[in-house]
Parts: C-alpha cells; sequence; structure tokens
C-alpha cells in the first residue's frame, strides 16, 4: 500500500551518517570494496519533500551533525561525504554520489534554553530557523478545563490499558497537577508526570484487589514517590527534632525568627525551618550580612539585604544620620544562601532587635520584602509551610503555631491534607500579610504603629520603641562626634 502525501520522519539518533547519508563497503580479500548498491540514503533523503523531526539536544551532541544540517540546508542539496575523505583521516577510493535537491521542513524541539543559546551564539540558527514555537507548560484552572483534565485522564488510561478512575480519583489527579505548578489558579501540562502517577496508582489498585482506581490509590502512589526521594529531609528533620539543629517552636526571643528556606534535590523540593539572628549596635548605617562576608551569599540574597537597609533609613532616620551597625545571618548554615524570600523575616528581627520586643518563636515567616516595606510573593510556599507544619507536628500541634507568608501567596497554595485539616481544626494557622507592619504585629503581639503627620508614631507601638532606639544611637553618634580630642600634653 502506497501512503499518500508528504512523508513526516523522525530520527531518533541524529548522527552525521544517519542524517546525510554514507557509502558503505565490504571487505574482499583484505580490500574495502563498493558500488552503488552501498549507498545508504539518511533521513534527509527519507524525509525529502517533507518534515523531518529532530531532538536539538540530540543533533548538537552529534560530532559534525549540526554544521552538516546546516550546510544541507543552506545549499539546499544533500552531499552525501564521508567524514573520513572530508577531512583527510583516510585515502581510500570511494563513490562520490551526486548531491540530490532539498525541499524539505526542519522541526527542531527542545528545552526552550538551546532555542536561546543558539539564538545568541549560532549567526545562521535565526537564518535557517525563522519561526519558533513556545508552548506553555499549564493551563488556567476552571470548570471547563476540569472537564477537558477528566477526559485526558480517561484517553490516558485507556492508552495505558489502566483501570478506570472514580470521580474522586480524577479530582486528586487534578490537585496532584496544580500542586506539580505550585499554583491553586492553574493545571500542569507535564503529562508524562501525570502518566506516572496513573501507572503508579493503577498498581497500587490492583495490589489491593480494586476493580477501580480510587483517590486513595492515588494518594498511595504520590506517598510512595515522596517516600523514595525523602531520605534527606528526613535526616534534616531528625536533627532538629534531636535539637542538633536549634529551631524553637515554643517561646519568644527577641531579635530571633524562624526562616524557611528551600532544597531542591531533582524533582524533590522541601523545606527546611532555619534560625534568623539579627544584632544591632553603634555604627554608622551599616547592615552586615555575614554569608555575604564569608562569600556564602548569592547575589539576590545580598541584594535583600541591601533593601531592608534602604527601608530602615528611609522609614526611621530621615532627617538625621542612621548610626545604626547591624548583623544578619542564618544560623547553623554551612551553604550559599541565596533567593530574597527570608528578607521578610530578616527584617521582622531586626525589628524586634532594636526594639527589644520578643518575637514569638511557635510562628515562621516566609516573604520577600521591598523598599516600602510591602510583602511580595515567593516561590515553593506549600513546601515552606509543610516543612514548618511537620517540625510543629512532631513535636504537638498547640494551635498556636503557624506560618506567615505573603497575602499575594495565597492563591498559590495547593498544601497537603494533613495540613489543610490541621488548619481547619484551629491546631495549625496561616496568616498573609500585606507588609512587614502586619507581620512584625503577628509576631510581637504588640500593634506596629502608623506615623502621624510629624512623623511621630503612637504610644506603646513598636515602631515608636525602634524609632526612640535609632534616634538614641543617633545622639549617642553625635555626642562622641562634639567629644573635644584628648590633648596628651595637658594631660
Amino acid at each position: 500500500m502506497v501512503e499518500s502525501g508528504a512523508p513526516i520522519i523522525s530520527e531518533d539518533n541524529p548522527t552525521y551518517s544517519n542524517l546525510v547519508g554514507r557509502v558503505e563497503h565490504i571487505a574482499q580479500f583484505g580490500a574495502l570494496v563498493t558500488d552503488f548498491t552501498l549507498i545508504k540514503p539518511g533521513a534527509l533523503h527519507r524525509a525529502n519533500g517533507g518534515y523531518l523531526l529532530l531532538d536539538v539536544r540530540k543533533v548538537l551532541m552529534q560530532p559534525f551533525a549540526w554544521e552538516g544540517l546546516k550546510r544541507a540546508l543552506q545549499s539546499r542539496e544533500i552531499r552525501i561525504e564521508s567524514l573520513g575523505q572530508m577531512y583527510s583521516l583516510v585515502s581510500t577510493v570511494s563513490l562520490e554520489p551526486e548531491p540530490i535537491p532539498l525541499d524539505i521542513k526542519i522541526v527542531l524541539f527542545g528545552d526552550r534554553i538551546f532555542y536561546y543559546l543558539l539564538q545568541e551564539y549560532d549567526p545562521e540558527f535565526s537564518e535557517l530557523f525563522k519561526v519558533a514555537a513556545d508552548f506553555e507548560e499549564r493551563i488556567e484552572r476552571n470548570a471547563d478545563t476540569h472537564l477537558l483534565y477528566a477526559r485526558l485522564i480517561a484517553t490516558l488510561a485507556r492508552k495505558e490499558t489502566l483501570l478506570p478512575y472514580d470521580r474522586y480519583a480524577v479530582a486528586k489527579v487534578i490537585e496532584y497537577s496544580a500542586r506539580l505548578v505550585s499554583d491553586g489558579e492553574r493545571l500542569s501540562m507535564h503529562m508524562r508526570s501525570v502518566v506516572d502517577l496513573l501507572h503508579e496508582a493503577d498498581y497500587c489498585a490492583r495490589e489491593t484487589g480494586h476493580v477501580v482506581v480510587s483517590a486513595s490509590d492515588i494518594q498511595q502512589a504520590i506517598d510512595a514517590q515522596i517516600r523514595r526521594q525523602d531520605r534527606v529531609r528526613d535526616r534534616l528533620y531528625e536533627a532538629i527534632l534531636r535539637d542538633t539543629l536549634m529551631i524553637d517552636t515554643l517561646g519568644k526571643v527577641a531579635g530571633q525568627v524562624n526562616g524557611l528556606a528551600v532544597i531542591e534535590l531533582g524533582n524533590f523540593v522541601f523545606s527546611q525551618p532555619t534560625r534568623i539572628t539579627a544584632t544591632s549596635r553603634l555604627g554608622k548605617g551599616e547592615l552586615i550580612n555575614i554569608e555575604r562576608e564569608v562569600k556564602l551569599s548569592g547575589a539576590i540574597h545580598s541584594k535583600g539585604i541591601l533593601i531592608l537597609s534602604a527601608f530602615l533609613a528611609a522609614r526611621y532616620a530621615k532627617n538625621q544620620p542612621l548610626a545604626l551597625s547591624a548583623s544578619i545571618v542564618f544560623e547553623q548554615s554551612y551553604g550559599v544562601v541565596d533567593g530574597d524570600s527570608a528578607s521578610l523575616a530578616e527584617l521582622c528581627a531586626l525589628l524586634s532587635n532594636l526594639a527589644n520586643k520578643p518575637i514569638k518563636q511557635s510562628l515562621a515567616v516566609t516573604g520577600s520584602v521591598n523598599q516600602l516595606g510591602q510583602a511580595q510573593a515567593i516561590g515553593a510556599v506549600n513546601e515552606k509551610i509543610e516543612g514548618f507544619f511537620d517540625i510543629c507536628a512532631a513535636r504537638g500541634l498547640t494551635g498556636d503555631q503557624g506560618v506567615i507568608i505573603p497575602a499575594a501567596n495565597i492563591k498559590h497554595l495547593m498544601l497537603r491534607q494533613n495540613v489543610v485539616d490541621a488548619a481547619a481544626a484551629g491546631q495549625f494557622q496561616i496568616y498573609a500579610v500585606e507588609n512587614v507592619d502586619q507581620a512584625i504585629s503577628l509576631l510581637t503581639g504588640l500593634p506596629a504603629g502608623e506615623a502621624d503627620v510629624n512623623g511621630k508614631y503612637p504610644e506603646g507601638s513598636l515602631n515608636q520603641s525602634v524609632a526612640e532606639r535609632l534616634n538614641e544611637l543617633a545622639n549617642i553618634s553625635k555626642s562622641y562626634a562634639q567629644k573635644p580630642e584628648r590633648n596628651d600634653k595637658e594631660e
């Protein structure tokens, strides 16, 4: 049967010879001989007049394949040449087939990073590949996409010969898809992850004798995926529970707050609660990032510390020198710290130290902050909440424990069911804040206070205590500046 239409060829091993063809040889009486019957076509020959699909990463990994492909496209002909003869490595007499006119469409697919790199570093790339298609990795989550996703799950189940899924299992898969993109309003389009989950859930259902996959089978498959990768997380949590890593979940301490760092190991992401401390003394407006001083701070983290310095000066020292020297550090951190998602926690620790007001250790803080004191969204909010919850749950939930997050992250919440149940029962709290004043009020239990038209803060407010301390430091600095130098002759 002769197929009609243009050929569509996919080359899984795009070596130079597999793309442009080759001339093979036969050994006869100790000599290599060939004839026209040993001319073998390449993928360009088979796809001539149609379409050739290539994985760009595989093409770039094969020696001479990328240059051979570009040469064929530029000359619009396929020329079979031996690499050995081309580079004068062998002198065997061989056939030289006439070039064949080439009329083809090449489709390169792969990670978008390869497109950007080739666009930047290969001047011929934009001339040969003019049409770019950047596919979205997630879709909006609504009633219509829920229905489409349910149909997709049914199609995948039939295609992979899996057991059927009940409605609760489908809902669980949709929740898992939203969690993959860390967004309650979006769904993932990464089908490999979804298919893998469906296969594992099907296995769990068959092992328990189910004829239909249920939500419990989906959850069992998710738990199994985590269990296979959580060794490092468990060791870190064990160190915290054994007080090797110091994390308090009870009591109050001034200048100390629980931050939340994120560790990513392959596809497994988890949070490690980290103690952040701040100290202050008389100085010249220096805000010392100890991680930066020892070259363990990334550029974004260092930027976040500088923003804190700008916030303090703008709010409390508009008309006086900022006579402050402060130090901020991630305690018991022995690797590189990067990102600005702890800047809200760092600012709260510093304000607590300046005001000499203790912070509740039952709360953890995550969030970025800008020069205006506004809380900004951060990534991995679900993992951060769950990380602190796991430590609190292991020590016993009291109802006072919780996590403070930016209000902008509310739409990203896709928490584990045990965290949702604990929050619904009032055993664990999740607070969403819009600025640093709301966060410090929750942490200290004191009103932050808002300045009046004269720049004065209400009596008893935390901001008043901070302003008074900075004013005290400014006066001390001024007194030292006015003190006359000691005259040794007079003595």
